[in-house]
Protein backbone atom coordinates (compact mmCIF):
# COMPACT_ATOMS: atom_id res chain seq x y z
CA UNK A 1 0.00 0.00 0.00
CA UNK A 2 1.21 3.43 -0.94
CA UNK A 3 1.50 5.95 2.38
CA UNK A 4 -0.77 8.86 0.48
CA UNK A 5 -2.94 11.36 2.56
CA UNK A 6 -5.49 9.02 0.71
CA UNK A 7 -3.96 5.85 2.40
CA UNK A 8 -3.81 7.55 5.54
CA UNK A 9 -7.15 8.47 5.92
CA UNK A 10 -8.04 5.12 4.86
CA UNK A 11 -6.08 3.56 7.62
CA UNK A 12 -8.90 5.00 9.78
CA UNK A 13 -11.65 3.62 7.65
CA UNK A 14 -12.68 1.14 10.22
CA UNK A 15 -13.58 -2.04 7.98
CA UNK A 16 -9.83 -1.01 6.48
CA UNK A 17 -8.78 -1.69 10.03
CA UNK A 18 -10.01 -5.05 10.54
CA UNK A 19 -8.77 -5.91 7.13
CA UNK A 20 -4.89 -5.17 8.10
CA UNK A 21 -5.47 -6.24 12.01
CA UNK A 22 -7.97 -9.37 12.63
CA UNK A 23 -7.69 -8.86 15.71
CA UNK A 24 -10.00 -8.30 18.84
CA UNK A 25 -9.50 -4.80 21.07
CA UNK A 26 -11.25 -5.41 24.89
CA UNK A 27 -11.05 -3.11 27.77
CA UNK A 28 -10.48 -5.00 31.04
CA UNK A 29 -11.63 -3.82 34.25
CA UNK A 30 -13.31 -6.95 35.24
CA UNK A 31 -10.21 -9.38 35.28
CA UNK A 32 -10.12 -10.37 31.76
CA UNK A 33 -7.23 -11.18 30.23
CA UNK A 34 -7.14 -9.90 26.40
CA UNK A 35 -4.99 -12.31 24.12
CA UNK A 36 -5.21 -12.24 20.51
CA UNK A 37 -7.35 -15.04 19.66
CA UNK A 38 -4.43 -17.65 18.09
CA UNK A 39 -6.21 -18.89 15.13
CA UNK A 40 -7.03 -15.34 13.43
CA UNK A 41 -4.94 -14.36 10.87
CA UNK A 42 -4.28 -11.02 9.20
CA UNK A 43 -5.46 -11.96 5.53
CA UNK A 44 -1.59 -11.72 4.24
CA UNK A 45 -1.78 -15.69 3.95
CA UNK A 46 -2.44 -17.70 1.38
CA UNK A 47 -3.64 -21.23 1.95
CA UNK A 48 -2.24 -24.56 0.51
CA UNK A 49 -4.66 -26.88 2.27
CA UNK A 50 -8.19 -27.35 3.94
CA UNK A 51 -6.34 -27.56 7.32
CA UNK A 52 -5.14 -24.12 6.58
CA UNK A 53 -8.62 -23.19 5.94
CA UNK A 54 -10.10 -24.87 9.16
CA UNK A 55 -7.44 -23.46 11.25
CA UNK A 56 -8.55 -19.81 9.62
CA UNK A 57 -12.48 -20.79 10.44
CA UNK A 58 -11.70 -21.34 14.04
CA UNK A 59 -10.55 -17.83 14.17
CA UNK A 60 -13.49 -16.49 13.01
CA UNK A 61 -15.55 -18.53 15.79
CA UNK A 62 -13.08 -17.23 18.43
CA UNK A 63 -14.00 -13.84 17.48
CA UNK A 64 -17.47 -13.80 18.62
CA UNK A 65 -16.00 -13.63 22.32
CA UNK A 66 -14.77 -10.01 21.10
CA UNK A 67 -15.90 -7.48 23.87
CA UNK A 68 -18.30 -5.37 21.59
CA UNK A 69 -20.34 -8.78 20.29
CA UNK A 70 -20.84 -11.25 22.91
CA UNK A 71 -18.39 -10.51 25.34
CA UNK A 72 -18.50 -7.85 28.10
CA UNK A 73 -15.45 -6.14 29.55
CA UNK A 74 -15.10 -2.96 31.48
CA UNK A 75 -17.08 -0.04 29.08
CA UNK A 76 -20.45 -0.60 27.04
CA UNK A 77 -19.97 -3.81 25.73
CA UNK A 78 -21.84 -6.81 24.87
CA UNK A 79 -24.41 -5.30 21.65
CA UNK A 80 -25.59 -8.74 21.18
CA UNK A 81 -25.19 -10.51 24.64
CA UNK A 82 -26.71 -8.29 27.84
CA UNK A 83 -27.30 -4.98 25.98
CA UNK A 84 -30.74 -5.56 24.10
CA UNK A 85 -32.15 -5.98 27.38
CA UNK A 86 -29.77 -3.18 29.11
CA UNK A 87 -31.50 -0.90 26.59
CA UNK A 88 -35.37 -2.22 27.08
CA UNK A 89 -37.49 -2.27 29.19
CA UNK A 90 -36.09 -5.96 30.60
CA UNK A 91 -33.55 -4.03 33.00
CA UNK A 92 -33.39 -1.03 35.29
CA UNK A 93 -29.64 0.50 36.55
CA UNK A 94 -29.01 0.57 39.94
CA UNK A 95 -26.48 2.71 41.92
CA UNK A 96 -23.97 -0.15 42.23
CA UNK A 97 -23.79 0.72 38.20
CA UNK A 98 -20.60 2.03 36.74
CA UNK A 99 -22.50 4.45 34.62
CA UNK A 100 -20.69 2.62 31.31
CA UNK A 101 -24.10 2.84 29.31
CA UNK A 102 -26.10 6.01 29.87
CA UNK A 103 -25.89 6.82 26.21
CA UNK A 104 -27.37 3.71 25.01
CA UNK A 105 -29.65 3.10 28.13
CA UNK A 106 -31.12 7.15 27.42
CA UNK A 107 -31.04 6.51 23.56
CA UNK A 108 -29.14 9.98 23.67
CA UNK A 109 -25.92 8.36 21.07
CA UNK A 110 -24.47 9.58 18.35
CA UNK A 111 -22.35 8.78 15.41
CA UNK A 112 -19.28 9.43 17.42
CA UNK A 113 -20.46 7.20 20.15
CA UNK A 114 -17.52 4.52 21.14
CA UNK A 115 -19.54 1.54 21.72
CA UNK A 116 -20.77 1.76 18.20
CA UNK A 117 -18.52 1.70 16.82
CA UNK A 118 -17.51 -0.83 18.95
CA UNK A 119 -19.67 -3.37 17.56
CA UNK A 120 -19.55 -1.72 13.86
CA UNK A 121 -15.61 -2.69 13.90
CA UNK A 122 -16.03 -6.08 16.22
CA UNK A 123 -18.33 -7.25 13.64
CA UNK A 124 -16.77 -6.33 10.23
CA UNK A 125 -13.53 -8.12 11.78
CA UNK A 126 -15.71 -11.79 12.03
CA UNK A 127 -16.82 -10.75 8.61
CA UNK A 128 -13.07 -10.67 7.51
CA UNK A 129 -12.06 -13.48 9.23
CA UNK A 130 -15.01 -15.18 7.11
CA UNK A 131 -13.62 -13.79 3.98
CA UNK A 132 -10.65 -14.80 4.46
CA UNK A 133 -11.18 -18.44 4.81
CA UNK A 134 -13.71 -18.16 2.01
CA UNK A 135 -10.78 -16.95 -0.54
CA UNK A 136 -9.81 -19.56 -2.77
CA UNK A 137 -11.21 -22.00 -0.90
CA UNK A 138 -13.43 -23.87 -3.79
CA UNK A 139 -9.54 -24.40 -5.52
CA UNK A 140 -9.76 -27.53 -2.97
CA UNK A 141 -12.81 -29.03 -3.21
CA UNK A 142 -10.97 -32.01 -4.82
CA UNK A 143 -8.92 -32.63 -2.11
CA UNK A 144 -11.85 -33.60 0.42
CA UNK A 145 -15.44 -32.68 -0.60
CA UNK A 146 -17.39 -33.73 2.65
CA UNK A 147 -14.40 -31.40 4.43
CA UNK A 148 -14.92 -28.56 2.07
CA UNK A 149 -18.69 -28.44 2.25
CA UNK A 150 -17.90 -28.67 6.20
CA UNK A 151 -15.89 -25.74 6.33
CA UNK A 152 -17.01 -23.67 3.66
CA UNK A 153 -20.80 -23.81 5.18
CA UNK A 154 -19.35 -22.63 8.38
CA UNK A 155 -17.92 -19.86 7.07
CA UNK A 156 -20.85 -18.56 5.06
CA UNK A 157 -23.31 -18.78 7.44
CA UNK A 158 -20.52 -16.72 10.40
CA UNK A 159 -20.46 -13.97 7.06
CA UNK A 160 -24.72 -14.30 6.74
CA UNK A 161 -25.24 -13.77 10.36
CA UNK A 162 -22.74 -11.06 11.21
CA UNK A 163 -23.99 -9.26 8.53
CA UNK A 164 -27.87 -9.72 10.11
CA UNK A 165 -27.36 -9.19 13.38
CA UNK A 166 -25.90 -5.79 11.74
CA UNK A 167 -29.15 -5.33 10.11
CA UNK A 168 -30.68 -5.31 13.57
CA UNK A 169 -28.97 -2.63 15.03
CA UNK A 170 -28.32 -0.12 12.10
CA UNK A 171 -31.40 -0.49 9.67
CA UNK A 172 -35.10 1.66 10.11
CA UNK A 173 -36.69 -1.37 8.63
CA UNK A 174 -36.46 -4.56 8.41
CA UNK A 175 -39.58 -5.58 5.99
CA UNK A 176 -37.91 -8.05 2.92
CA UNK A 177 -39.02 -5.57 0.09
CA UNK A 178 -37.67 -2.73 2.01
CA UNK A 179 -35.90 -0.07 0.18
CA UNK A 180 -34.52 1.83 3.33
CA UNK A 181 -30.69 1.83 3.79
CA UNK A 182 -29.28 -1.41 4.80
CA UNK A 183 -25.74 -2.27 5.38
CA UNK A 184 -22.67 -2.75 3.49
CA UNK A 185 -22.14 -6.81 2.82
CA UNK A 186 -18.77 -7.47 2.49
CA UNK A 187 -18.98 -10.85 -0.19
CA UNK A 188 -14.75 -10.68 -0.29
CA UNK A 189 -11.55 -10.13 1.68
CA UNK A 190 -10.90 -6.62 -0.19
CA UNK A 191 -10.07 -3.36 1.27
CA UNK A 192 -12.84 -1.17 -1.38
CA UNK A 193 -15.66 1.18 -0.51
CA UNK A 194 -18.09 -0.46 0.00
CA UNK A 195 -21.72 1.57 -0.53
CA UNK A 196 -25.49 0.73 1.87
CA UNK A 197 -27.19 -1.28 -0.44
CA UNK A 198 -31.35 -1.33 0.67
CA UNK A 199 -32.58 -3.44 3.25
CA UNK A 200 -34.12 -5.49 0.26
CA UNK A 201 -30.48 -6.61 -1.17
CA UNK A 202 -29.04 -6.67 2.55
CA UNK A 203 -31.49 -9.64 2.75
CA UNK A 204 -31.06 -11.03 -0.60
CA UNK A 205 -27.11 -11.59 0.52
CA UNK A 206 -27.36 -13.20 3.81
CA UNK A 207 -30.60 -15.73 2.52
CA UNK A 208 -28.57 -16.85 -0.44
CA UNK A 209 -25.38 -17.19 2.01
CA UNK A 210 -27.32 -19.20 4.71
CA UNK A 211 -29.46 -21.19 1.45
CA UNK A 212 -25.55 -22.17 0.14
CA UNK A 213 -24.41 -23.09 3.64
CA UNK A 214 -27.60 -25.46 4.37
CA UNK A 215 -27.12 -27.58 1.18
CA UNK A 216 -22.97 -27.47 1.91
CA UNK A 217 -23.72 -28.85 5.47
CA UNK A 218 -25.98 -31.52 4.55
CA UNK A 219 -23.42 -33.62 3.30
CA UNK A 220 -19.78 -33.36 5.11
CA UNK A 221 -17.09 -35.56 6.06
CA UNK A 222 -18.09 -35.93 10.08
CA UNK A 223 -20.18 -34.40 12.95
CA UNK A 224 -19.41 -30.77 13.35
CA UNK A 225 -20.42 -30.98 17.28
CA UNK A 226 -19.18 -34.03 18.41
CA UNK A 227 -22.01 -35.81 20.30
CA UNK A 228 -25.39 -36.12 19.57
CA UNK A 229 -26.72 -34.03 22.23
CA UNK A 230 -27.78 -30.33 22.63
CA UNK A 231 -26.28 -28.88 25.26
CA UNK A 232 -22.52 -27.59 24.15
CA UNK A 233 -22.69 -26.55 20.64
CA UNK A 234 -19.69 -24.33 19.99
CA UNK A 235 -20.09 -25.01 16.26
CA UNK A 236 -22.84 -24.23 13.43
CA UNK A 237 -24.54 -26.86 11.86
CA UNK A 238 -27.33 -27.93 9.39
CA UNK A 239 -29.31 -27.47 12.28
CA UNK A 240 -28.16 -24.09 13.55
CA UNK A 241 -28.53 -22.83 10.31
CA UNK A 242 -31.92 -23.63 10.00
CA UNK A 243 -32.51 -21.93 13.01
CA UNK A 244 -30.38 -18.77 11.56
CA UNK A 245 -33.37 -18.90 8.62
CA UNK A 246 -36.25 -19.18 11.28
CA UNK A 247 -34.47 -15.88 13.18
CA UNK A 248 -33.96 -13.99 9.77
CA UNK A 249 -37.48 -14.81 8.09
CA UNK A 250 -39.67 -13.73 10.98
CA UNK A 251 -37.79 -10.15 11.39
CA UNK A 252 -37.92 -10.26 7.60
CA UNK A 253 -41.79 -10.80 7.83
CA UNK A 254 -41.76 -14.55 5.98
CA UNK A 255 -43.72 -16.12 7.96
CA UNK A 256 -44.70 -19.12 6.00
CA UNK A 257 -40.56 -19.53 5.37
CA UNK A 258 -40.65 -18.44 9.16
CA UNK A 259 -42.44 -21.17 10.04
CA UNK A 260 -41.18 -23.92 8.09
CA UNK A 261 -37.53 -23.29 9.42
CA UNK A 262 -38.66 -23.51 12.92
CA UNK A 263 -40.01 -26.34 12.24
CA UNK A 264 -37.70 -28.57 11.26
CA UNK A 265 -35.31 -27.50 14.12
CA UNK A 266 -38.08 -28.43 16.56
CA UNK A 267 -37.74 -31.73 14.74
CA UNK A 268 -34.30 -32.26 15.60
CA UNK A 269 -33.85 -30.73 18.63
CA UNK A 270 -35.78 -31.66 21.75
CA UNK A 271 -37.05 -29.02 24.84
CA UNK A 272 -34.83 -29.67 27.94
CA UNK A 273 -36.80 -31.63 30.36
CA UNK A 274 -37.35 -29.96 33.21
CA UNK A 275 -35.19 -31.82 35.41
CA UNK A 276 -32.30 -30.27 32.88
CA UNK A 277 -33.36 -27.24 32.50
CA UNK A 278 -31.36 -25.12 35.49
CA UNK A 279 -28.36 -26.94 33.88
CA UNK A 280 -28.14 -25.07 30.56
CA UNK A 281 -27.43 -22.11 32.11
CA UNK A 282 -24.32 -24.17 34.02
CA UNK A 283 -23.01 -25.40 30.97
CA UNK A 284 -23.59 -29.12 32.55
CA UNK A 285 -23.41 -32.15 29.72
CA UNK A 286 -26.56 -33.36 31.62
CA UNK A 287 -28.66 -35.18 28.87
CA UNK A 288 -30.15 -33.63 25.38
CA UNK A 289 -30.91 -30.46 26.52
CA UNK A 290 -31.81 -27.86 24.11
CA UNK A 291 -28.83 -25.17 22.91
CA UNK A 292 -28.88 -25.18 19.27
CA UNK A 293 -25.35 -22.99 19.22
CA UNK A 294 -23.49 -21.29 21.66
CA UNK A 295 -19.79 -19.62 21.64
CA UNK A 296 -17.71 -20.85 24.28
CA UNK A 297 -15.90 -18.65 26.93
CA UNK A 298 -13.44 -20.26 29.20
CA UNK A 299 -11.06 -18.53 31.57
CA UNK A 300 -9.02 -15.77 29.93
CA UNK A 301 -11.61 -15.00 27.52
CA UNK A 302 -14.07 -12.94 28.75
CA UNK A 303 -17.59 -13.20 30.38
CA UNK A 304 -20.58 -12.73 28.42
CA UNK A 305 -22.89 -11.28 31.38
CA UNK A 306 -21.02 -9.63 33.82
CA UNK A 307 -22.63 -6.06 33.07
CA UNK A 308 -26.01 -7.02 33.94
CA UNK A 309 -24.39 -9.15 37.33
CA UNK A 310 -20.47 -9.36 38.36
CA UNK A 311 -19.91 -12.07 40.27
CA UNK A 312 -16.20 -11.80 41.59
CA UNK A 313 -16.99 -8.11 42.37
CA UNK A 314 -20.42 -8.95 43.97
CA UNK A 315 -21.67 -5.91 41.62
CA UNK A 316 -25.65 -6.13 40.19
CA UNK A 317 -25.37 -3.26 37.66
CA UNK A 318 -28.40 -3.59 36.66
CA UNK A 319 -31.54 -5.37 37.89
CA UNK A 320 -34.45 -7.27 36.41
CA UNK A 321 -37.07 -5.03 36.11
CA UNK A 322 -40.19 -5.21 38.54
CA UNK A 323 -42.58 -5.46 35.50
CA UNK A 324 -40.92 -8.94 34.50
CA UNK A 325 -40.41 -10.34 37.91
CA UNK A 326 -44.10 -10.12 37.87
CA UNK A 327 -45.06 -12.27 34.54
CA UNK A 328 -43.29 -14.85 36.33
CA UNK A 329 -45.10 -17.52 38.49
CA UNK A 330 -42.18 -17.57 40.97
CA UNK A 331 -43.19 -20.71 42.50
CA UNK A 332 -44.18 -22.77 39.66
CA UNK A 333 -42.15 -21.63 36.70
CA UNK A 334 -38.50 -23.29 36.96
CA UNK A 335 -37.28 -20.21 34.90
CA UNK A 336 -37.70 -18.10 38.31
CA UNK A 337 -35.17 -20.10 40.26
CA UNK A 338 -32.79 -20.65 37.26
CA UNK A 339 -32.59 -16.96 36.01
CA UNK A 340 -32.78 -15.25 39.41
CA UNK A 341 -31.03 -15.53 42.79
CA UNK A 342 -30.80 -13.57 46.64
CA UNK A 343 -27.65 -12.69 47.10
CA UNK A 344 -27.02 -10.97 50.55
CA UNK A 345 -29.98 -8.97 50.70
CA UNK A 346 -31.19 -8.41 47.01
CA UNK A 347 -32.33 -10.27 44.03
CA UNK A 348 -29.96 -10.83 40.99
CA UNK A 349 -29.50 -12.15 37.89
CA UNK A 350 -28.15 -15.57 37.91
CA UNK A 351 -28.39 -16.76 34.66
CA UNK A 352 -24.59 -16.44 33.90
CA UNK A 353 -23.20 -17.56 37.11
CA UNK A 354 -20.37 -19.41 35.93
CA UNK A 355 -19.65 -23.62 34.93
CA UNK A 356 -20.98 -26.00 37.52
CA UNK A 357 -20.49 -24.92 40.81
CA UNK A 358 -18.06 -22.25 39.85
CA UNK A 359 -18.86 -18.10 40.36
CA UNK A 360 -16.87 -16.48 38.13
CA UNK A 361 -19.10 -15.21 35.18
CA UNK A 362 -17.42 -17.73 32.59
CA UNK A 363 -19.93 -19.43 31.07
CA UNK A 364 -21.17 -20.32 27.40
CA UNK A 365 -22.87 -17.30 25.65
CA UNK A 366 -26.33 -19.45 24.16
CA UNK A 367 -26.71 -18.14 20.79
CA UNK A 368 -29.93 -19.90 20.00
CA UNK A 369 -31.92 -21.99 21.42
CA UNK A 370 -34.91 -24.49 20.41
CA UNK A 371 -37.31 -22.66 22.29
CA UNK A 372 -36.95 -19.84 20.58
CA UNK A 373 -37.89 -21.70 17.67
CA UNK A 374 -41.22 -22.81 19.32
CA UNK A 375 -42.02 -19.07 19.73
CA UNK A 376 -40.99 -17.97 16.20
CA UNK A 377 -43.52 -20.71 14.76
CA UNK A 378 -45.97 -19.76 17.11
CA UNK A 379 -45.66 -15.63 16.28
CA UNK A 380 -45.36 -16.93 12.73
CA UNK A 381 -48.78 -19.28 12.58
CA UNK A 382 -50.50 -16.34 14.55
CA UNK A 383 -50.06 -13.93 12.38
CA UNK A 384 -51.02 -15.80 9.50
CA UNK A 385 -55.24 -15.74 8.72
CA UNK A 386 -57.30 -18.74 10.82
CA UNK A 387 -54.33 -20.68 12.31
CA UNK A 388 -54.64 -19.38 15.78
CA UNK A 389 -55.28 -23.38 17.07
CA UNK A 390 -51.50 -24.26 15.61
CA UNK A 391 -49.74 -21.23 17.27
CA UNK A 392 -51.35 -21.81 21.01
CA UNK A 393 -50.60 -25.72 20.76
CA UNK A 394 -46.98 -24.09 20.62
CA UNK A 395 -47.49 -21.90 22.87
CA UNK A 396 -48.35 -24.35 25.48
CA UNK A 397 -46.23 -26.96 24.89
CA UNK A 398 -43.51 -24.55 25.71
CA UNK A 399 -45.08 -23.25 28.67
CA UNK A 400 -45.63 -26.68 29.75
CA UNK A 401 -42.10 -27.61 29.81
CA UNK A 402 -41.50 -24.82 32.01
CA UNK A 403 -44.22 -24.50 34.42
CA UNK A 404 -44.92 -27.10 37.31
CA UNK A 405 -49.03 -28.15 36.91
CA UNK A 406 -49.87 -26.26 33.80
CA UNK A 407 -53.02 -25.97 33.01
CA UNK A 408 -53.35 -25.09 28.89
CA UNK A 409 -54.94 -21.62 27.96
CA UNK A 410 -57.49 -20.72 24.92
CA UNK A 411 -56.36 -17.62 23.26
CA UNK A 412 -56.88 -16.33 19.97
CA UNK A 413 -56.47 -12.86 17.92
CA UNK A 414 -54.55 -10.01 19.48
CA UNK A 415 -54.59 -12.07 22.60
CA UNK A 416 -52.65 -14.45 21.61
CA UNK A 417 -49.65 -12.44 19.61
CA UNK A 418 -49.81 -10.75 23.18
CA UNK A 419 -49.40 -14.07 24.92
CA UNK A 420 -46.72 -15.03 22.75
CA UNK A 421 -44.65 -11.73 23.21
CA UNK A 422 -44.65 -12.29 26.57
CA UNK A 423 -43.16 -15.48 26.87
CA UNK A 424 -40.74 -14.52 24.32
CA UNK A 425 -39.60 -11.73 27.41
CA UNK A 426 -39.69 -14.16 30.22
CA UNK A 427 -38.11 -16.91 28.23
CA UNK A 428 -35.31 -15.23 26.04
CA UNK A 429 -34.93 -13.07 29.10
CA UNK A 430 -31.35 -11.31 29.01
CA UNK A 431 -30.35 -13.15 25.66
CA UNK A 432 -30.45 -10.27 23.42
CA UNK A 433 -33.97 -10.23 21.90
CA UNK A 434 -36.35 -7.61 24.08
CA UNK A 435 -34.69 -4.29 22.02
CA UNK A 436 -35.12 -6.12 18.70
CA UNK A 437 -38.60 -7.52 18.93
CA UNK A 438 -39.95 -4.23 20.21
CA UNK A 439 -38.26 -2.73 17.39
CA UNK A 440 -38.93 -5.00 14.71
CA UNK A 441 -43.10 -5.20 16.34
CA UNK A 442 -42.97 -1.43 16.42
CA UNK A 443 -44.24 -1.13 20.14
CA UNK A 444 -43.59 1.47 22.55
CA UNK A 445 -40.85 1.19 25.19
CA UNK A 446 -42.33 1.92 28.58
CA UNK A 447 -40.55 1.63 31.56
CA UNK A 448 -42.81 1.64 34.28
CA UNK A 449 -39.84 0.76 36.79
CA UNK A 450 -37.22 3.45 35.28
CA UNK A 451 -34.82 3.49 38.03
CA UNK A 452 -32.47 6.34 39.45
CA UNK A 453 -30.35 6.31 36.33
CA UNK A 454 -33.01 6.69 33.24
CA UNK A 455 -33.29 9.91 32.02
CA UNK A 456 -35.30 8.51 29.34
CA UNK A 457 -38.20 6.03 30.24
CA UNK A 458 -40.42 5.92 26.90
CA UNK A 459 -39.04 5.01 23.69
CA UNK A 460 -41.70 5.80 20.80
CA UNK A 461 -41.64 3.83 17.65
CA UNK A 462 -40.56 6.90 15.31
CA UNK A 463 -38.14 7.30 17.25
CA UNK A 464 -34.58 8.03 15.41
CA UNK A 465 -32.96 5.93 18.15
CA UNK A 466 -34.42 2.82 17.55
CA UNK A 467 -31.85 2.48 14.27
CA UNK A 468 -27.70 3.04 15.27
CA UNK A 469 -25.81 5.59 13.21
CA UNK A 470 -23.14 4.47 11.16
CA UNK A 471 -19.74 5.38 12.87
CA UNK A 472 -18.52 9.01 12.04
CA UNK A 473 -15.27 7.16 10.98
CA UNK A 474 -16.81 4.98 8.40
CA UNK A 475 -19.15 8.12 7.12
CA UNK A 476 -15.67 10.21 6.95
CA UNK A 477 -13.34 7.81 5.22
CA UNK A 478 -15.89 5.43 2.66
CA UNK A 479 -16.85 7.34 0.21
CA UNK A 480 -19.46 5.05 -1.22
CA UNK A 481 -21.69 6.12 2.22
CA UNK A 482 -21.10 9.88 3.40
CA UNK A 483 -23.22 11.87 5.44
CA UNK A 484 -26.10 11.49 2.99
CA UNK A 485 -26.44 8.30 3.59
CA UNK A 486 -26.34 8.75 7.50
CA UNK A 487 -29.50 7.08 9.13
CA UNK A 488 -32.10 9.87 9.88
CA UNK A 489 -31.57 12.26 12.86
CA UNK A 490 -27.95 12.12 12.96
Amino acid sequence: MKTTNSNIMKAKYIIYLILITGTIFTSSCNDIIDLEPEFVLDGSQRFNSLDDYEFSLTGAYALFRSASYYGNASGPAGAFSTLPDIMSDNLTETQESLANFRQLVNWDYAADNGAIEGLWTDAYRIIAQANITLRGIDEFAAENQGKYNRIKGQALAIRAYVHFDLLRYFATDYDRNSNAPGIPYKLSFSTEDIARPTVSQTWDNIFADLEEAANLLQDVDRGINGAANYTNRSNIDAVTVQAMLARAYLYAGLLSEAEAAATSVIQAVPLAPKSAFAGIWRDENIGATEVIWSVTFNAGEGSPGSNVYFPNGNRSSFRVSNEVLSQYDRINDIRYSSYFEIVGNRLVVSKYLGKGNLRDGIVNWKVIRVSEMYLIRAEAIARQTGRDAAALTDLNELRASRIQGYVPVSLNGQALLNAIAEERRKELFVEGHRFFDLKRTTRVIERTDCGTAFTSCTLSPQSRAWAWPIPINEINANALIGQENQNPGY
